[in-house]
This record gives structure tokens, C-alpha cells and sequence, in this order.
């Protein structure tokens, strides 16, 4: 029952749809099977597989608004999900940022759904774990990871005509790899809709190499160096940058895209002229929704070019209020890169810091996009093209702004588990000069 058709969604939302009396009505249907399988010690700890489905409606008398859930759908219940949202929106006060609902759109399907994913079963995961748990214990490592992979549904429509059906899966993978004196620590991840492209015996090798190599860390004085972050390390710190790409944040003076006296920093170069960010429903790697949360059809759109901020993100409220056109948010964060691997990077680095990840990342100053953070699971001194020995762990502060001005060169982009935001993201590994590391840190 969690995952239904496209004929049986249409039918439930054509018919709460014509329940509503109210000015209109937006009806949203929602399903998702989720199994997972979790390992720490060697060991299995937990495995768990859930299903569920739910039915969202919200409905507007002018600018009152109301919304209700449910997850039964025999006619009785539709009925009442509907009069309870709107016995909630008579009462409720006028919302004067109130925008009506969208109409009818053309959604273009996006590559978001893999029959190899859908089909995983317990055995495939307890697999998984089994490959992960053996290759450590042969090598006197212990790994601890998380396997969760699913199936989904949404489907939407409203009293316009509008209606949308998407079908997705989704493949979550990351292991941590210790030595067993805990003083050598590695990790590895994998994010992906299509689990044919994840291979658990190669992954769990990336780990572990790490842990083996960064025991024994020496310390290296904190300052500015030459760093490659591989790309889960780079993700981290432009995840939260994206945070900030709203064209109201930046009107109103609230981010690093405010242009001061007023206005925003549209058209203006922010970043060194090898940077470029897109968003794209339909990329094959890392694909999204075909439309926003408001059901506003998305589309391929630069976000910067070449350095240049060429495109923010306007809601629908914002658009209609500064007279811009409105268009569906991003839901993806796709960077360009070359062709050159992290190792090659490495090669061509006479002296620096190769950075395998960033962690428990947190803002300083929003209008700079000021962050600090910590490296984790290996963090290497560089010298002479090789790495010559693994370092004590850093505290940075650091903006990927001035990041992305720092720019010297940027290696092949792959995508990687989204840890700090809620959007599939792909990026290359990155080499930066004058990258500000301001302590270090004993934990490995």
C-alpha cells in the first residue's frame, strides 16, 4: 500500500479535490518503503525495514489557511482530512505572504527512480554489512557504517488542474574504519538512486587505507596552507553556502549576496572564474523532483557562471513582490570540474594538506558565510607531490566564498552523501592556496 500507482495517487486526489469547498485546494500523497541495516564493533547492530503513506491537504478561504494529514483513504476519511483542513483554515488569521495555488504545470520526468534499488532485500544489505565486517576483520580494522536504501512515491495535484507523479529510490552508504588502538581512523561514502553503482567490497577498501595510514599523526603547526579537500570534505562547507542563495535573504540584507545600501549581488563576480554551479532535475548522476514545494515546475538553470551570481533563488511570494518571474527552486547543487582525479591533484602539490572530510560544521558570521569546523578520518601533509606522513586533525574557520576565490584547480565531480543539506549534491575535489586552519584537534 505505501507505494501506489499513478492511476490509483490521480484517483485519491481528484477526489479530495472535489470534496473541498473551500477557495481552493492543494492535495499531496506521499508513500516510501525504507530498509536499512546498521554495524558498529564488527557487528551488526540493527536492521529494520518501514513502510508508510501519507495523504497531506491544505486549503485556502482568501488568505486563511489550513492543512491536515491522514493516512487512511476509504471515502469516509477523505472526507474528513478535508473539512478538518478547512475548519482549520476559517479559523486561522489571514497570511499576508499568502501566494495561490500554482497552475496547471508540464512536468518533465527526471531520471529520480532504479528498479535495482527498489528491489534490495534484507539479504542484499546483511551482504553489505557482511563484505564491510570481513574485509576489517582480516586486516585487524573494525568498521562501523550505515546502509539505508529506499523506495518512493509523491504525487500532487489541486483545484487548477494541476497533477504530478514521481516515483524515486535512494541508496545511503557510509562506513567509518578505525585501527584498533583507535588511533588511525578512515571513511567512505556513497549516495545514489541506482544501487548498480555501488560496490561495497571497493568502498570499504577507500576506508580502510585511510584508518591504516593515519595512525601515527604528527603535528603540524596550524596556519594557511595549500589544501585538496577530497569532495566530501569541499561538500560540507558549500552545502552551507547554499543556504544563503535566497534572493530575499540577500535583498533584505541578511546573507553574503547583500549588496550594500540595498539590493543584491545579481550578475556581480563573487567567486574566481573557474567556478560554476547548476541545477538540473534530469542530470543522470544526481537527479531531483521535476518540481518545487509549492509544485512550481523546476528547470536546468545556472546558479554562477564562470564567478558570476547569475541566478538566486526567488520563492513564489518574493518573485511576485520584487516583479520577477517565478520559477521552481533548486533542488539539486551540481558543480563543474575537470577530469583530473584526487590523487592527481596530490601530484601536482609541492606542499599542502589533503583533507578526506569536514565535520560538525558551524556558522560564525552568515553575511560572510564564515564557518568552522574540524577535518576527521584522515588528514595527510603533503610534500613533493606524495603524501610523506598523516597530521593531527585541525579546527578551520574558513568561508567557501573566500574558499572559491582560493581556487588553483578542481578535479573530476562525483556525487556524495548530502550531510548538510537536504539536496543531492556533486563536486569535484578541490585545490585551494591559503586555506585557514586556526587549531588543532587530538580526536581522530
Amino acid at each position: 500500500m505505501s507505494i501506489l500507482t499513478e492511476a490509483q495517487s490521480k484517483a485519491i486526489l481528484t477526489k479530495v479535490v472535489a470534496l473541498s469547498k473551500a477557495d481552493e485546494c492543494t492535495a499531496q500523497l506521499t508513500g516510501k518503503i525504507q530498509g536499512n541495516v546498521r554495524f558498529a564493533r564488527n557487528d551488526v547492530s540493527t536492521a529494520g525495514l518501514t513502510d508508510d503513506i501519507e495523504l497531506a491537504v491544505q486549503v485556502a478561504f482568501g488568505k486563511k489557511v489550513g492543512t491536515a494529514t491522514i493516512n487512511q483513504f476509504d471515502d469516509a476519511s477523505l472526507e474528513r482530512v478535508v473539512r478538518r483542513a478547512e475548519t482549520l483554515a476559517q479559523l486561522a488569521p489571514d497570511n499576508p505572504e499568502f501566494m495561490p495555488a500554482v497552475d496547471k504545470q508540464a512536468y518533465k520526468p527526471s531520471p529520480t527512480f532504479a528498479q535495482s534499488t527498489a528491489d534490495i532485500t534484507p539479504a542484499y544489505r546483511a551482504q553489505v554489512a557482511k563484505t564491510s565486517i570481513d574485509a576489517c576483520k582480516a586486516q585487524k580494522l573494525i568498521a562501523a557504517g550505515y546502509l539505508e536504501d529506499n523506495q518512493s512515491f509523491k504525487a500532487i495535484a489541486n483545484s487548477k488542474g494541476n497533477f504530478g507523479y514521481q516515483r524515486s529510490t535512494m541508496l545511503d552508504y557510509t562506513c567509518t574504519v578505525r585501527t584498533e588502538d583507535g588511533r588511525g581512523s578512515g571513511w567512505v561514502g556513497t549516495d545514489t538512486q541506482d544501487a548498480t553503482r555501488f560496490k561495497a567490497d571497493s568502498d570499504i577498501q577507500i576506508a580502510m587505507r585511510k584508518a591504516s595510514a593515519s595512525s601515527e599523526a604528527k603535528a603540524l603547526e596550524p596556519g594557511k596552507y595549500t589544501v585538496i579537500l577530497e569532495p566530501m570534505a569541499a561538500a560540507g562547507l558549500i552545502g552551507f553556502m547554499f543556504y544563503f542563495f535566497g534572493a530575499r535573504e540577500a535583498d533584505e540584507g541578511r546573507s553574503f549576496l547583500s549588496k550594500k545600501g540595498g539590493g543584491n549581488k545579481l550578475g556581480e563576480q563573487v567567486f574566481g572564474p573557474q567556478v560554476n554551479f547548476y541545477t538540473d532535475p534530469w542530470d543522470p548522476v544526481a537527479p531531483c523532483e521535476p518540481w518545487d514545494e509549492d509544485g512550481l515546475a523546476r528547470q536546468r538553470m545556472d546558479m554562477v557562471k564562470d564567478g558570476k551570481v547569475v541566478n538566486l533563488n526567488y520563492s513564489r511570494y518574493w518573485a511576485s513582490k520584487q516583479g520577477k518571474p517565478a520559477a521552481g527552486q533548486m533542488g539539486n547543487i551540481l558543480m563543474t570540474g575537470g577530469d583530473k582525479s584526487t590523487a592527481d591533484l596530490v601530484r601536482s602539490t609541492e606542499r599542502g594538506v589533503l583533507v578526506t572530510r569536514t565535520w560538525y560544521i558551524r556558522m560564525v558570521d552568515p553575511q560572510t558565510v564564515l564557518l568552522t569546523g574540524l577535518t576527521r578520518d584522515g588528514t595527510f601533509y603533503i610534500e613533493n607531490g606524495q603524501i610523506k606522513y598523516p597530521i593531527k586533525n585541525f579546527r578551520f574557520n574558513e568561508s567557501p566564498v573566500i574558499m572559491l576565490n582560493n581556487v588553483e584547480e578542481l578535479g573530476k565531480p562525483v556525487r556524495v552523501p548530502p550531510d548538510e543539506v537536504s539536496m543531492n549534491i556533486v563536486v569535484p575535489p578541490m585545490k585551494l592556496r591559503d586555506f585557514t586552519f586556526t587549531s588543532l584537534s587530538d580526536a581522530v
